[in-house]
């Protein structure tokens, strides 16, 4: 069941003018003369052939660096280069500084990966064997693999398949008298209800803890991803919105969770911690392993952060009027995007395909924007098939790898239809005009030719 949307009083109305400018966007790409009312019933010889058929290309635009990421500058290189000649660790108290800054929060911690960060997090919650803590199975494994090392017990959760994220409804009936915690992924920077999400954790009694990897800089009714749960997690990989190659953070409301997790991984800081803390003895040897960033990879997310708030606004701004029109056409549209939500990219421009509005099969559809230049896919990266739903990996099912085995879903519809109706588009970084020009056209081409492509 599908949450009840904040926009939903203004949902018809807005799909109704989709629906008709949809119609007159694809009908006005024919080429004998201006578009007119009658143009549209016009025969298919006056439309411009599909390059599929021996047409010319939609896109013609080289791709060149439109997608290149991550992208440093000078100042990077250049304070790498002090550190190799005057070697230490001040840049990671620096990088945490400005990270504690940027949220206004008070507890942060630099992990290696952020893998580490959640992991941390998960010692740091400190429940009893057999907790439940629910998942999206629409997401990665990173943070819930780990979860067998303290006995919790993950429980996968369906997503609302427009926007890509946890599905509250669904927690609600995931719900038991083991359940004590909550992990929400903004999937690729897209915010989940957080409001909603944690107002459900409040009522049961939940602690809330983010995976906001993809959602760097992202916010709702103006608070940042990342600040809304107990505690929150993010990579810092070298696809994610603040790059550092490889790198993490965990961030934390309470100063001793943030005590706790960082003894975990941290072997050198407890004697940090004030006189009171039972977390200082364990100076020396740490509970866990050692966890800590690189200083390169510190000067290196410091670099970038600075130039997140403007570099997601680019992004946004550019993929949001290319999804704007595209959005416009029968059948296609982009995760729902509450009117409250400013959100970030991460990995590749997400569009969702409805085939029965569309009136035409998604591999066809594909088919043809590919022959028109559009890189268009329907999986992330080379597998080449959709995304693999967590609760179908051997690991959450072999009995030998748990204490307390996972809770696997016997189905998961929003999940299905997701995986049933993603493109996945390139993720522009640098203003390219002409080249989403293009890719609209070639948009409105392809629909254009939908009945016979159909």
């Amino acid at each position: 069941m599908e949450p009840q949307s904040h926009d939903s009083k203004t949902r018809t109305g807005r799909r109704d003018f989709i629906k008709s400018a949809g119609a007159a966007a694809a009908g006005m790409y024919l080429t004998a003369q201006p578009f007119v009312a009658t143009q549209a019933a016009q025969p298919a010889s006056n439309k411009e052939t599909l390059a599929l058929n021996g047409g010319p290309k939609a896109v013609t635009v080289p791709m060149g660096d439109a997608t290149r990421w991550p992208i440093y500058n000078g100042n990077e290189a250049k304070e790498v280069a002090a550190l190799l000649r005057s070697p230490g660790y001040g840049p990671i108290a620096e990088f945490e500084k400005a990270w504690a800054e940027f949220h206004q929060v008070k507890y942060c911690k630099a992990h290696c990966n952020g893998t580490s960060a959640l992991t941390s997090m998960l010692f740091a919650l400190d429940l009893p064997p057999g907790s439940e803590v629910l998942v999206p199975d629409f997401s990665t494994f990173f943070p819930v693999v780990p979860m067998r090392l303290f006995d919790l017990v993950p429980v996968f959760v369906d997503i609302n398949p427009k926007t890509v994220n946890m599905d509250v409804e669904d927690c609600k009936r995931r719900l038991t008298k083991n359940t004590r915690a909550i992990m929400p992924v903004h999937w690729y920077g897209l915010p989940c209800d957080m409001d909603d999400l944690c107002d459900f954790a409040k009522e049961h009694g939940l602690a809330v803890v983010e995976d906001a990897s993809h959602a760097h800089g992202a916010s709702l009714k103006g608070k940042l991803m990342g600040t809304w749960g107990r505690m929150a997690g993010f990579s810092l990989q070298s696809s994610k919105p603040v790059p550092a190659i490889e790198g993490g953070m965990g961030m934390y409301q309470n100063r001793l969770d943030y005590e706790r997790a960082v003894t975990y991984g941290n072997y050198d800081l407890p004697i940090t911690f004030p006189a009171d803390s039972p977390y200082r003895k364990y100076q020396g040897t740490a509970l866990g392993g050692k966890l800590r960033i690189h200083p390169i990879a510190a000067i290196l997310a410091r670099n970038q952060l600075k130039n997140l708030r403007p570099r997601n606004a680019m992004i946004g701004g550019q993929l949001q009027r290319l999804n704007d029109r595209l959005s416009q056409l029968p059948g296609l549209a982009s995760q729902r995007l509450r009117p409250d939500c400013v959100r970030a990219h991460y990995g590749a421009n997400i569009v969702l395909f409805d085939a029965a509005k569309a009136g035409m099969s998604r591999q066809s559809c594909m088919k043809a924007l590919r022959a028109e230049g559009v890189s268009v896919s329907a999986s992330f990266g080379d597998a080449g098939i959709p995304w693999v739903l967590l609760h179908t990996y051997p690991m959450f099912r072999e009995q030998q790898w748990w204490r307390h085995m996972p809770v696997l879903p016997d189905q998961v519809p929003g999940c299905d239809e997701a995986n049933r109706s993603i493109m996945y588009l390139p993720l522009f970084t640098k203003e390219v005009p002409e080249l989403v020009e293009q890719y609209v056209k070639a948009f409105e081409k392809v629909w254009a030719h939908r009945q016979e492509l159909g």
